[in-house]
C-alpha cells in the first residue's frame, strides 16, 4: 500500500554514482570548518571498506554514540551497517554513563570512539565492573590515540581498531584490520581496499619508509570539492590526489603512522617539533586533565612551543615541575617555554582541541581566562565528557 501510495512501478531507479549526495562539514581544529560534497559512490566503497576492516556481517550490532552530523558518527560504522542490514542503536548524545550501561544490557558488537570519550569511560566508577564481552571490537582515530587507552580496552579482552581519514575521504582510507595487525603500537594500519596512499614531501614526491611527509590518499571514496570554495578545493585535490595536511610516516612494511597536523608543526631553530608528541608527554604527568601546544613567535629561534595545561581537581604543579617532567622525556629544544594555565581548552564537537583558537587567544593578548569562551555546543561537550551527566 505504501509503495502503491508513493506512485511509481516500484523498481530501483538509475542511480549515478558519481553524482553528489552528501555534504559533510570538516571538523575545523586548524581553521573554520569546510563543507566536503562527498557523492554517491564515496559512501558505497567507504561502507565496503569498514566492512572490511571490521569483518562486519548483517549479525552485528552497532552502537553509536557520537554525533552523526561528523563523518565519524555517521559513516565509520552507522551507514556501513545499515547498508548489510545490521542493528543500529542511536544515543541522541554521548555520556559516560549511558553508554556503559548500553554496552552491558544491550550486547552490541561494534563501537566507535574518540580519545575523549575513552577517557571518560575509563575513568568512570562502572568502567571495571561493566561486562564488554559482547564487543568484537573497539574501533578509535579522530586524533592521536594515547597507548594507556588503547591498553585500558585491550586488557578487558577487546581489540582496539584505528582508523585515519578525514571528512574529506568518507572518512575511512587506512585502518587496521580485525583478522590482521591490530596489535601493531601507534600504526592506523594500511590502505583500505579502494584507497591509495602515501607520503610525500613538500614537492610532491614520494618519501622513504620512516621519513616525514604529508599523507595524501587517492580513491573512490575522497570528496568531490568543497562546498563553494573553489580555492581551497584546488589546494587540497591535485592529480586525483587529497592532500590532507596531516604529517605522517610509513614503515618499511607499509603500516602508516600519523603524526599531527601540518599547521601545527612547530619549527624552532630549524628543528621541527611535533606538538602531539609535546602534548602525549604533559597528558602522562599526574597533575594533568588535559594539555595543548602552540608555537610563539620568537626573534632568535623563529617560534618556540608553549604549552596551555589544565590541571585535574585539586591539583598544583607548578611551571617548573612540569618543565622537569618533560626534561626527562623530551629533548631540550622540544620542552615547552611558557606553560599557561587554563580553566578549559577549546574542543570541536568530538572533543578534539582547536590549536587555531589557542593561537587566536595567544595574538589577542588576551586574559587566559578567555579560551573559555566558545560557543555553547563545544562547552555543552565538555560538560558531558567530563561530568559524565
Amino acid at each position: 500500500a505504501l509503495l502503491e501510495a508513493a506512485g511509481g512501478d516500484g523498481r530501483n531507479p538509475h542511480v549515478d554514482t558519481s553524482s553528489p549526495l552528501l555534504i559533510v562539514y570538516t571538523s575545523g581544529t586548524t581553521g573554520h570548518p569546510k563543507g566536503a560534497v562527498l557523492r554517491q559512490e564515496a559512501l558505497v566503497w567507504n561502507a565496503v571498506m569498514s566492512q572490511h576492516m571490521h569483518d562486519m556481517t548483517a549479525q552485528d550490532h552497532v552502537l553509536t554514540v557520537l554525533p552523526m552530523f561528523h563523518v565519524g558518527g555517521l559513516n565509520i560504522l552507522t551507514t556501513p551497517a545499515l547498508q548489510l542490514g545490521a542493528t543500529v542503536t542511536l544515543h541522541a548524545r554521548f555520556t559516560p554513563e549511558a553508554t556503559l550501561e548500553a554496552i552491558e544490557r544491550d550486547s552490541p558488537t561494534l563501537t566507535v570512539l574518540v580519545p575523549a570519550t575513552i577517557q571518560a569511560m575509563i575513568e568512570h566508577p562502572r568502567w571495571e565492573a561493566t561486562r564488554l564481552d559482547s564487543l568484537r571490537a573497539v574501533t578509535t582515530g579522530s586524533t592521536q590515540v594515547p597507548q594507556g587507552q588503547v591498553d585500558a580496552i585491550t586488557n578487558r579482552g577487546v581489540p582496539v581498531l584505528q582508523v585515519y581519514g578525514a571528512t574529506e575521504t568518507c572518512p575511512v582510507a587506512v585502518y587496521t584490520r580485525l583478522a590482521g595487525d591490530w596489535r601493531r603500537p601507534g600504526s592506523t594500519g594500511l590502505p583500505g581496499l579502494v584507497c591509495e596512499a602515501k607520503i610525500v614531501d613538500d614537492a610532491g614526491h614520494e618519501v622513504a619508509p620512516g621519513t616525514p611527509g604529508e599523507v595524501v590518499v587517492r580513491g573512490r571514496n575522497v570528496f568531490f570539492e568543497y562546498w563553494g570554495n573553489a580555492q581551497a578545493t584546488s589546494e587540497a585535490l591535485r592529480e586525483g590526489w587529497y592532500y590532507s595536511g596531516d604529517i605522517g610516516t610509513r614503515d618499511i612494511d607499509g603500516h602508516f603512522f600519523i603524526h599531527d597536523r601540518k599547521k601545527n608543526l612547530i619549527i624552532s631553530g630549524g628543528e621541527n617539533i611535533y606538538p602531539a608528541e609535546v602534548e602525549r608527554v604533559l597528558n602522562q604527568h599526574a597533575d594533568v586533565a588535559e594539555a595543548a601546544v602552540i608555537g610563539r613567535p620568537d626573534a632568535r629561534w623563529q617560534e618556540v612551543p608553549v604549552a596551555y595545561v589544565v590541571q585535574r581537581a585539586g591539583a598544583a604543579a607548578t611551571p617548573a615541575d612540569l618543565e622537569g617532567f618533560c626534561l626527562g622525556q623530551l629533548a631540550r629544544y622540544k620542552v615547552p617555554r611558557e606553560f599557561v594555565f587554563l580553566d578549559s581548552l577549546p574542543h570541536n564537537a568530538l572533543g578534539k582541541v582547536q590549536h587555531f583558537r589557542l593561537k587566536e587567544l595567544m595574538a589577542s593578548g588576551a586574559a587566559p581566562a578567555a579560551a573559555a569562551e566558545e560557543n555553547g555546543r563545544f562547552r555543552r561537550w565538555r560538560w558531558l565528557v567530563r561530568k559524565g551527566r
